[in-house]
């Protein structure tokens, strides 16, 4: 593995553990040519999922993107980090279930969506304003007037 900070070919592993959820295995490694620490992750990849865009492009399914769109709507709450793994690996089992090569962005976009709406109300809102495109102070008002009407009612 190719150390980060100094560009050596080469690192020795230190520790090597799985993550909470055992998704992975956590590696803590070490560069003998500048001595820098890192940590990688490494995971099980069933498939190369490939996301259908509302525009008709193609792209490669990257779990770090997710992972990045997830953590900036949870930014400066109180959720652990692990849980926030755990929804991500939640979502790319979800899409690797599917079975299909490609999937539709918004069938993504509904699975982070449901995901963040049982974890944080905030965050929840936070990805749906981006998500859903809104564009003045209504729109926010509607889809949390939205959210109101569905808690009272029980989801019927």
């Amino acid at each position: 593995m190719r150390c980060p900070f100094c560009g050596g070919e080469d690192s020795q592993v230190k520790d090597s553990r799985p993550t909470e959820d055992g998704s992975a295995i956590r590696r803590r490694r070490q560069c003998p040519a500048c001595g820098a620490r890192f940590t990688t992750f490494e995971r099980v990849q069933l498939r190369e999922l490939v996301i259908l865009k509302k525009s008709g492009d193609k792209e490669v399914f990257e779990r770090d993107k997710l992972a990045r769109s997830i953590e900036i709507a949870c930014r400066k709450r109180p959720i652990a980090p692990e849980r926030i793994e755990r929804l991500v690996s939640g979502i790319v089992r979800q899409m690797e279930a599917i079975g299909e090569a490609e999937i539709e962005a918004e069938v993504i976009g509904q699975a982070v969506m449901e995901g963040l709406k049982t974890l944080d109300a905030v965050a929840y809102v936070r990805f749906a304003s981006v998500y859903r495109d809104f564009r003045e102070a209504r729109d926010f008002e509607e889809f949390i007037g939205a959210i109101e009407t569905v808690a009272r009612t029980g989801g019927k």
